[in-house]
């Protein structure tokens, strides 16, 4: 019965692994040393304890199956624990902050137009300066306001330069910030970050003007700022704001487009390393975002699962993924896009892939497949969406059917526009992509206008795990009994 018991519970290593990460790094964070220690003596004690147990019945798989588990479980935490200290944003200035009068340091980010036209971005800290000419060194990341005059100078230069503003800090529940009252180019970025910041603008210069310009500079590039302010509010009030950040979706758009074309000339194997080379260069010409490093780590492991390197098993697929992520971009883990993008990929992996192996045949194939992965991502987010932006909006999922086939379409016709620009050709298109643009807007702006649901996030929380929980245990039983008909059938 025991070793019955082990074996349903024996999963791959690397999943405990990552497992035993978010325990350590988004529940454990703050955990007193005292208890950090007696959970690791715990865990210890636990891995021990079953390497005892398998070493007296050397035919034991079960037990040695517990062993390696805990043993990954271990291993995970501790790779939590470190990555959330390392993740920490402790910035200092060097001087008291009330005397803080300019800042100098490295844009971390391409700067971003927000509401009210000011530009902001992310500096990491080098010094500090306060009244009388007095200069200290910093450290940390600390988020700048520019004014609106300094928009076309920060974009020419772009991440990488290392600028001194001069302004006031201000402190939130979010931490320090700076309204910077001038902007002065201390040094230009590298040459690497130039050429980067120049396809950027360039690419940029050729959608601006278009109707449609501001939506396909937002799924192709992750530049928001020309996008209309009520066509985001409408997408925004749908459900349907993933749509407009970049993220594993628009990756998947762009790799599926890429196997298209290269697959037949190729092979699999030799299109699959192209298309890997091609996804990194992309996502240093976009920048870091959270949920788009996640999907091109994702799509560089399945490469190398095509390749006989890894197991091509999904699941731990992303589990490594997250595990990379965290190891090498610690501070990312703590944000909103990484841990949505992460949950929604887990809840299609396991309740939209449960809801659509208990509804096969009773729905039609062509809709199931994209209404059970919605349902899946929807429960696995929907406590934290509660959370952060005080409603959910299940009309998303409804919406979603129709705006994501039509945001493909949009996609490929955006860069085929961009490919017939370069001949002249590219008025082809105007229209079409005016029609779709339109149609996206129409859609959204009914689902927009839809109520959503206001409750208590710990309610929301609740009730999408209760059903998520029945979903994956109808799904475990009816293949319980499938596997025993099997004989009869």
């Amino acid at each position: 019965m025991f070793n019955r018991f082990i074996e349903r519970l024996f999963i791959p290593p690397v999943q405990y692994a990552a497992f035993g990460a978010v325990i350590g790094f988004y529940f454990l964070f703050n955990t007193h040393i005292a208890a950090a220690i007696a959970v690791f003596i715990f865990s210890f004690v636990s891995l021990c304890f079953f390497r005892v147990l398998s070493s007296l019945n050397n035919e034991s798989r079960p037990l040695y199956a517990a062993n390696i588990s805990f043993a990954a479980f271990t291993a995970g935490l501790v790779i939590g624990l470190c990555a959330a200290d390392a993740g920490r944003n402790e910035i200092n200035f060097g001087i008291p902050v009330e005397r803080v009068v300019a800042v100098e340091g490295v844009l971390l980010e391409d700067p971003r137009i927000i509401s009210g036209g000011s530009v902001m971005a992310l500096l990491s800290l080098r010094k500090c300066a306060g009244e009388g000419g007095l200069r200290v060194s910093g450290s940390g990341d600390i988020a700048v306001f520019f004014p609106q005059e300094d928009t076309q100078k920060l974009r020419e230069f772009g991440r990488g330069t290392n600028v001194f503003a001069e302004g006031v800090i201000r402190s939130s529940q979010r931490g320090y910030s700076i309204s910077a009252g001038s902007l002065h180019i201390v040094k230009p970025a590298s040459g690497i970050e130039k050429m980067r910041t120049g396809i950027r603008l360039k690419l940029i210069n050729i959608f601006d003007g278009k109707l449609w310009g501001g939506l396909a500079l937002a799924l192709l590039l992750g530049v928001r700022d020309n996008l209309d302010s009520d066509f985001t509010a409408s997408y925004r009030g749908a459900g349907l704001s993933y749509i407009l950040a970049l993220s594993g979706m628009h990756l998947a758009i762009i790799t599926a487009l890429i196997s298209f074309l290269l697959k037949k000339p190729l092979g699999l194997k030799a299109s699959a390393i192209t298309g890997a080379v091609i996804i990194i260069l992309y996502c240093l010409l976009v920048g870091p975002m959270p949920s788009l490093n996640r999907s091109a780590i994702m799509y560089v492991l399945g490469v190398l699962a095509i390749l006989g390197a890894l197991p091509k098993k999904p699941l731990s697929i992303l589990s490594l993924s997250f595990l990379i992520q965290i190891i090498f971009t610690p501070a990312a883990g703590n944000s909103l896009s990484f841990i949505l993008s992460y949950l929604a990929l887990f809840g299609i992996l396991i309740i939209g892939k449960a809801l659509s192996f208990l509804f096969a045949g009773k729905v039609p194939d062509f809709l199931l497949q994209p209404l059970s992965l919605s349902c899946g991502a929807f429960l696995a987010t929907a406590g934290i969406c509660s959370f952060t932006f005080g409603t959910i909006a299940p009309v998303g999922i409804i919406a979603g059917l129709l705006i994501v086939p039509l945001t493909t379409v949009f996609m490929i016709g955006s860069i085929i526009w961009l490919v017939l620009d370069f001949v002249s050709l590219s008025f082809l298109l105007n229209w079409p992509l005016s029609v779709l643009y339109r149609l996206m807007e129409v859609i959204a702006s009914v689902a927009g206008n839809m109520p959503g649901i206001s409750a208590n996030f710990i309610l929301i929380l609740v009730l999408s795990l209760v059903l998520s929980l029945l979903i994956v245990v109808f799904e475990y039983k009816r293949r319980e009994a499938l596997l025993k008909m099997e004989p009869f059938i």
